[in-house]
Parts: structure tokens; sequence; C-alpha cells
């Protein structure tokens, strides 16, 4: 048995690590390709006929670089394609799904006090959802509605707000946020996959036919290449958001997850239009700071509603020996004792958990005084823990645990 978890661990932990490196890949060619593409010289008459040029210098060495606008009159031998870094990065990610989401969905996909499903229906909404994303959108990027690229993002936002709020209402706060980065991320690779790189296959195969290439396929292909632009730092958000039960645990939970979109664009515009040379719109920078600030106060908005100051960032070790004297401290010993320890103790009693969660023990009093901030934001101020609430933590406890770390000075 301990063979077998110690291997299921490590494989979740390669498969993570895959996924970060391949998403590295991804966004970073992504991002260089678009910045380069947008900086390119167009004004100068170029022998080759290609479309603009630029140069870079990196690595000790220049490159000099030619965009043609369909294709060269000439297909090279040794062409590059860049696709494997998208499919892999979803590939990886899509394994991270089944071995955190699937095979635990009693923790971390159904939650009873959203909505009360076996965990295969969970499962098939999640699957069904991933591939309704894509249909959506590629459905309005195809239709008269998709010829207006600014009404075509409008429409896409639309239908991402909608599965932010949908999601909140089938699975966890943690499941929620990440399968809308899922959705996101499906759209943006099956773009890669079924329409870009097809698309660039078509004018390769009419360049080795001696055809003279379509030039809407090009179009096409930029014009879906710069709405993966766009998503890809909301999806980053997203995949991180299950570290941070303040963005995922709060009841506006689905409206931070749109407010993110926006934040991704307004960023993307201001690097976009610098690399582009049309302007220095630092109205982005400013629209970003406060739209973020929205998303801290909507996160935190029971501070707001609940009697007391705001809370410091104390060090840990004298917020503990304040918190272990404050009142209220017995209570909130008896009721971790009771709801987190038979997971959080050096030999966990639940069933299912083999060590303590991130090393978290709360078996003493001194224990539960230490780790009191973290007790305060995940079971107090949100819902993050227990996890699915599988130890019934009731309202009254939360109330207590808010009042005992308030009481304390915070």
């Amino acid at each position: 048995m301990y063979d077998f978890i110690v291997l299921s661990e490590w494989l979740e932990f390669a498969v993570r690590w895959t996924h970060v490196i391949t998403g590295i890949a991804w966004i970073g060619s992504s991002f260089y390709f678009i910045a380069l593409d947008l900086g390119l010289h167009r004004d100068r008459a170029l022998e080759s006929g290609a479309d603009g040029e630029a140069w870079q210098v990196h690595g000790g060495g220049f490159y000099h670089i030619q965009k043609y606008l369909v294709a060269p009159d000439r297909m090279p031998a040794d062409l590059t394609w860049f696709k494997w870094e998208s499919y892999a990065t979803w590939l990886s990610g899509f394994a991270m799904l089944v071995l955190v989401y699937y095979l635990g969905a009693d923790l971390y996909l159904v939650d009873p006090g959203v909505l009360d499903i076996p965990v295969w229906q969970a499962i098939a909404i999640s699957l069904a959802s991933l591939g309704l994303g894509w249909v959506l959108y590629d459905s309005i990027c195809r239709s008269r509605f998709g010829d207006d690229n600014t009404r075509l993002m409008i429409g896409l936002y639309a239908i991402l707000v909608a599965m932010a709020w949908g999601y909140t209402q089938v699975f966890s706060g943690r499941a929620a946020l990440l399968h809308l980065g899922a959705f996101t991320a499906t759209i943006m690779t099956a773009n890669v996959f079924l329409v870009i790189i097809p698309n660039q296959k078509v004018v390769v195969a009419d360049l080795i036919a001696g055809r003279i290439p379509d030039p809407r396929y090009g179009k096409i292909a930029k014009q879906r290449s710069t709405h993966n632009n766009y998503l890809t730092l909301p999806v980053l958000f997203l995949m991180l958001s299950n570290h941070y039960p303040l963005a995922f645990a709060s009841q506006w939970n689905w409206l931070i997850a749109s407010l993110v979109f926006l934040m991704g664009v307004t960023i993307r515009h201001w690097f976009n239009s610098h690399h582009a040379r049309t302007g220095n719109p630092r109205w982005t920078w400013l629209a970003t700071a406060l739209i973020f600030l929205l998303i801290v106060f909507l996160s935190s908005r029971p501070l707001f509603r609940a009697e007391g100051g705001e809370t410091a960032a104390v060090p840990l070790t004298p917020q503990g020996a304040r918190l272990a004297a404050a009142a209220g401290m017995d209570e909130v010993e008896s009721i971790v004792l009771g709801r987190c320890a038979m997971c959080h103790a050096a030999e966990p009693a639940f069933d299912g958990i083999h060590w303590a969660p991130k090393g978290v023990l709360l078996e003493t009093r001194e224990q539960i005084a230490n780790e009191g901030r973290r007790i305060y934001v995940q079971a107090g101020l949100t819902h993050a823990m227990p996890p699915m609430n599988v130890s019934f933590m009731e309202p009254a406890e939360r109330a207590a645990i808010v009042a005992w770390f308030r009481g304390a000075g915070g």
C-alpha cells in the first residue's frame, strides 16, 4: 500500500511538472510570435517579397526574420511547426484533471452543499462541458456574428461569464475555477489542433502542388492565434487559483473569474500596442489595477460585513503566542480537534488520507495557535476547509474562528 501511495504521489508530481514545463513552452512561443508579428517593419520594400522583417539579438548572435503574408514562392525543406507545445500542455493538464479531480472527486469535485450528485455524473458534466465550450466558440467564429472581431470577443466573454457562474452551481469552488481554466484552455488548444495547423497545412500543400495559396486560411489562423493570446493570462490565473481560497472559496468566485478575463484583455492590450508601436495606452495599467482591487474587495467582503478591524500580516510564531492566550481559544481548539484533526494529524484517521495535507498538523493547542491565520482564512473567512465540508463544520463554528482570530488582533 505504501509503495502504491508513494508512486501515485510522484505520478501526480511528474504530470504537474510536465504540465508546467510544456505550458511555459507554449505560452512563451505564443507571446514571442505575437510580439514578433506586431513588431515587424512593413514599410520596407523587400527584395524577397516578404510582408515585413525584424532584426533581433539574442544569445550572442543576430537574427534576421522575415514574414510572408501568405507564403514564400518556394517551400523550404526544413520547415519548423509549433504545435506540440500546445498539445502536450493540454494532455498533461487533462491528466492532472483526472488524477486530482476525477480520482479525488469526493474531496475536490463534488460538494454536496452546492449540488449533491454522484461522482459519475459530475465527471460526465465535466467532460461534456469541455467539449461544449469548443462547439459554442467555433460556431460563433464561423458564423456571420464572428465576422466582426470585436463583437466576437464580446460574445466569447459572455460565454465565459455564463460558464463561470454555471460551474459554481455544480462543482466545489476550487473545481469550478479550475474547470473554467480547463474550458478556456480546451478552446485554445482546439484552435491550434483544428484550425491553425490544418490551415497552415493547406497553404503548404498548395505551394508543393504549385498552386497559389488562398490568403483567407492565414487570416483565420491569425484570428484564432490572437484569441489565444488574450486568453492566456486568465487561464494561468485560474490554474493557480486552487491554491488560494480567497479566490475559489468566495461566494463571488464566479464574478472574480469573470473580472480576471477583463484583466487579461487590458494587460495584453498594452503589450500588443507597445510591440506594434501603435501607442502607449497607460490607462490599461490603471484599469488593471482597479479591476484587481475590485477582486480583492469581493474576495474579502466578509471582512467588511463583520465587526472588527483589518487582519494584519504578523509573523507566525508571535501571532501564535497571542492566539493561544486569546479569548475563545478553548472553543476553537475543540472545533479544530473535532473537525480538522482527523486529517491534519501525524497519523490521519480519515479514510484515503495517508499523511497530513501540506504537512499541517493540528493535534495540539500549540499547533492550532501557530496555524491560526490559515485556519482563519480557510475555515473561517472562506469555506475551503474542511474540503466539501466533509466533517460538517457549522456556520456558528466558523464564526467562532473568525471572532477568535480578530479578537486577538489578527
